[in-house]
């Protein structure tokens, strides 16, 4: 692409510049400075409403009694059961385990803690839930989408 042709059309990623090819006046490549392109805009948006209605299943689920306040915390934090046994250094069929709200209700602030250290936050906090997902698409993209 031309120099000129650079897309420059902000969104999710405002206040961020990404580098990307293109071709001078001159036909050699250089690296031109971009806010963004509509396009990936779109397809960020779209990921991030997907991140968050995850979150809303879960919460629905973490309600109901059908799983822990740690599978919130491990898709707040776009984490699998895998990743998450992994950056906890906990075995992944313990991780599996505690999801199950009896067995995290059991759980001493020792076992609790890598969660808490991974996540950021207290021990505490790590046995809570929002009420609503504390992540909205209006607070990674204040311009509701457009460019």
């Amino acid at each position: 692409m031309k120099k000129k042709d650079v897309p420059q059309q902000g969104g999710l990623n405002a206040g961020c510049r990404e580098i990307n090819y293109a071709v001078d006046d001159d036909g050699h490549y250089t690296l031109e400075s971009s806010v963004g392109w509509e396009a990936k805009n779109i397809a960020l948006r779209q990921a991030w409403e997907e991140i968050i209605d995850q979150l809303h299943r879960v919460l629905d689920e973490v309600r109901a009694g059908a799983k822990s306040p740690l599978a919130y915390h491990m898709v707040k934090n776009q984490m699998n059961p895998i990743l998450l046994a992994r950056y906890s250094g906990i075995a992944r069929w313990r991780v599996k385990r505690h999801f199950k709200p009896a067995v995290f209700a059991k759980l001493k602030q020792s076992d609790l803690q890598p969660y808490a250290d991974l996540f950021k936050i207290s021990v505490e906090e790590l046995k809570q839930v929002p009420e609503k997902p504390d992540l909205s698409i209006e607070e990674i993209d204040p311009s509701g989408g457009s460019a």
